[in-house]
């Protein structure tokens, strides 16, 4: 550094490459290493790096299948320190999740100890539960020491490590895989082994067979904790073609008689992936409000097996329309997504078929029976050899005795001695000459082998069975020799081992049949709320400060209501507990509440602004029951508006429905037209009627203008207007307009001529007494 500072002409830094290329190679790096390494299983042995070393750690720990356990903490810590350096608690959670029956279809791990469940607990800690491998595990293993896969060095260098695993059958399809990388995620559904197999049978028969004729083998997924799948045929046609796409699946449910009439629903199987516990809390918030009003309670009785109770609030409910509800309001009906991105010969990342998965298992496979019947010829071809020195051994017994006895090198005494001459006797009914290498010449590995044979084998039985274990062993070499040349037989043998794995794990293994069936998705029809409810009569109070109930039965509306000191009566009317009740609020917007959600009438009830997203500054300016086909007059304060039919502004959510465009103004009125004229009144006491014919009939906006208002500059410059809207009436002309006289009177002015205009006009002083607020009604 001293260096740099001391010379002038040099930089004290040097840029070595610009910092945009160095991110983005760095960048680049990190996601090939996320893909390929962690993320994206291989669709050969549908494993993942982190499985499939914690599956080799295990072979290497000799934990078969029917041997013993170990500590979790002790496979965890060897799979870390040999071949997998990232976190223990990383590699337990993988490990753990390979035992969890109900996540994995064939369980690869067998775990003896706390392992987690449906309910979502976790695991116990890896020193509390011990492991070994499962019979499908060894299956995945099968064959990797008769070189069926290529090895590779460790992280450290230290040991080496299977590339891939020879599995014996499809297991990509048949444990699924879920995975998000960089720019690219994984999510495969398990199968059915026994189907997998027979699809890889026709596709061996068939290889340019359609994707469509895979489905007569393989209908769908096979999850592990059952369900019905929903999904119609030409959607999983069309998801299996393209390698994406999903499935709807639906909970097993049964009715369960109880006498007298009474039921209730037995759910026996939920969705795959689906945590039981969180479940069962979703139920009950849709019982707490009412989103189900026909459902009473929810239990869990689960005890080995799923037996979820769902008690109707009637005997008369209809059981499917109860779980056409539950299916629409929980997940009691998911969607499984389909995103078959798998890596293909281990390289190259792609979203592939089934066709195409299949087909790279297939060629997998080829490979792997290639390399073991290699691995085998050359095994056989060494045992040959050394049966060959034993024989020449029986034939020259007494001059190898010899040979070792008084000869000071016998090993190689017996490589330099020509063992080809005057050797001959008749075995099996037939002369055998012994073949030796060079002139006659034992070879080091048969010479050795003699060396090290023991005196008890020096018998003429012995002979016997060399012989015929070297007549066995060339006949398995031709079969071979056949093999390796003929690609015919190969596929025919592959189809051999896929009929013995389908045969291992198809029905007769324990959870080897189809667990997840089909069915055509019933839709549910939109059923209107006082068909899930009892229709009781509800009286509405809501207060000046916002707090809103529901008494039972219809009370007398002049009664006094009691509410919390400071707040009095603002709205209350007769509904009935299948009504809607529509609010109005200043900002514009409608809200809509169903009368029988809202709390009862023993207290004060609840506030409004909990119910419905409501801003601090709006205010309340109307509240009604909704009538279907009901027309509604609404206007702001600056004087514009229209006419909506009620059922436009029924909002479906707690946000509301705005539907008066009210700018920096507010809205001001909202009212049931009931008549053919307008009557509007301003804030500066000038009255207006006009024809409702000239209000048009909007869904949302500003309106148009109903009466003007003269504008003016204020003090600080600011445009104000000279009176504005004070309230809006419809009426039928011939019957004259009305308006509250004080108390419970009424006085009508018949012949309103005088203030009959157009549109938009801006009328005259109202009839004599008319009240001093402006306001049609008090």
């Amino acid at each position: 550094m001293s260096d740099l500072i001391d010379d002038p002409d040099k930089p004290p830094f040097e840029v070595a490459e610009p910092l945009r290329r160095a991110i983005g190679e760095r960048y680049l790096t990190y996601a090939l290493s996320t893909i390929m390494h962690r993320a994206l299983p291989d669709a050969r042995d549908g494993l993942k790096p982190v499985h499939r070393r914690i599956l080799y750690a295990m072979h290497r720990l000799k934990l078969a299948s029917g041997g013993k356990f170990l500590k979790s903490a002790k496979i965890s810590g060897d799979t870390m320190g040999d071949f997998h350096p990232h976190g223990d608690a990383a590699i337990y959670d993988a490990m753990a999740r390979l035992a969890q029956d109900f996540n994995v279809r064939y369980p690869l791990v067998d775990g003896q100890g706390n392992f987690g469940n449906i309910d979502g607990d976790n695991p116990a800690a890896s020193r509390y539960t011990e492991a070994r491998m499962t019979f499908v595990a060894e299956a995945m293993l099968q064959g990797l020491d008769e070189n069926a896969v290529d090895f590779r060095p460790n992280y450290d260098g230290r040991l080496e490590e299977p590339v891939v695993l020879p599995a014996t059958f499809p297991h990509l399809l048949a444990n699924g895989a879920a995975g998000i990388a960089v720019g690219m995620a994984t999510n495969i559904p398990p199968h059915n082994i026994a189907e997998l197999v027979d699809a890889c049978i026709h596709l061996i028969k068939t290889p340019d067979a359609r994707d469509d004729t895979l489905l007569n083998y393989i209908p769908g997924p096979d999850f592990p904790t059952g369900g019905v799948i929903v999904e119609p045929r030409e959607n999983i046609a069309q998801a299996y073609r393209t390698g994406r796409g999903s499935f709807r699946l639906r909970a097993r449910w049964e009715v369960e008689d109880l006498g007298r009439g009474q039921w209730q629903v037995v759910v026996t199987e939920i969705p795959y992936q689906v945590q039981k516990s969180k479940l069962i809390e979703r139920i009950a918030e849709l019982i707490q409000t009412k989103k189900v009003p026909i459902l009473a309670d929810v239990r869990d009785e689960s005890a080995d097996d799923i037996r979820v109770v769902l008690e109707p609030r009637s005997k008369n409910v209809d059981p499917e329309l109860l779980m056409g509800l539950m299916f629409r309001n929980s997940d009691l009906e998911v969607r499984f997504s389909l995103n078959m991105n798998v890596l293909i010969d281990g390289v190259t990342p792609k979203v592939s078929t089934l066709k195409e998965v299949l087909r790279a298992f297939l060629d997998f496979r080829r490979e792997v029976l290639i390399r073991r019947s290699g691995h085998r010829m050359e095994k056989i071809d060494h045992r040959l050899e050394v049966l060959e020195g034993f024989i020449v051994a029986f034939l020259n017994l007494d001059r190898v005795i010899d040979t070792i006895r008084y000869d000071d090198d016998p090993k190689a005494a017996l490589m330099r001695e020509d063992w080809s001459k005057d050797h001959v006797r008749a075995t099996n009914e037939k002369d055998y000459v012994s073949p030796a290498p060079g002139e006659g010449e034992l070879s080091e590995v048969q010479a050795d082998a003699i060396l090290n044979m023991r005196l008890r084998s020096l018998r003429r039985l012995e002979e016997m069975e060399l012989v015929r274990e070297r007549d066995a062993l060339m006949e398995e070499r031709a079969g071979l020799e056949d093999l390796l040349e003929n690609e015919d037989l190969q596929w025919e043998r592959i189809g051999e081992e896929l009929k013995a794995a389908k045969k291992t794990f198809g029905k007769d293994y324990e959870g080897g049949a189809r667990r997840t069936t089909f069915a055509e998705a019933g839709e549910v029809e939109e059923v209107p709320l006082e068909a899930m409810i009892e229709r009781e009569p509800v009286t509405m109070v809501c207060s000046q400060m916002g707090w809103i109930r529901a008494m039972s039965g219809h009370v007398d509306l002049t009664r006094d209501f009691k509410f919390k000191d400071g707040d009095g009566p603002r709205f209350a009317f007769h509904a009935e507990t299948t009504d809607k009740i529509v609010l109005f609020a200043e900002n514009g917007r409608f809200y809509t509440l169903a009368a029988t959600n809202l709390p009862g009438g023993r207290g004060m009830g609840e506030p409004l602004r909990l119910m419905i997203d409501l801003p601090n500054e709006a205010g309340i300016l109307g509240m009604f029951v909704h009538k279907p086909g009901e027309k509604l007059i609404v206007a702001s304060a600056e004087g514009n508006g229209f006419v909506v039919t009620s059922d436009e502004v029924l909002a479906q959510t707690r946000a509301g429905k705005q539907v008066l465009n009210v700018g920096e103004s507010v809205a001001k009125v909202c009212k049931p037209v009931a008549g053919d004229h307008v009557a509007v009144v301003s804030e500066n006491r000038k009255l207006l009627v006009f024809p409702l014919a000239e209000l048009p009939e909007m869904g949302r906006g500003k309106g148009v203008r109903l009466q003007k208002y003269n504008s003016a500059r204020g003090k600080q410059g600011v445009l104000e207007l000279d009176g504005g809207l004070s309230d809006v009436t419809t009426f039928d002309l011939a019957a004259g307009l009305s308006w509250a006289a004080g108390g419970e009177r009424t006085r009508t002015e018949v012949d309103m001529s005088p203030w009959i205009g157009k549109r938009a006009g801006v009328g005259k002083l109202p009839p004599h007494g008319f009240p001093r607020d402006n306001k049609f009604t008090s």
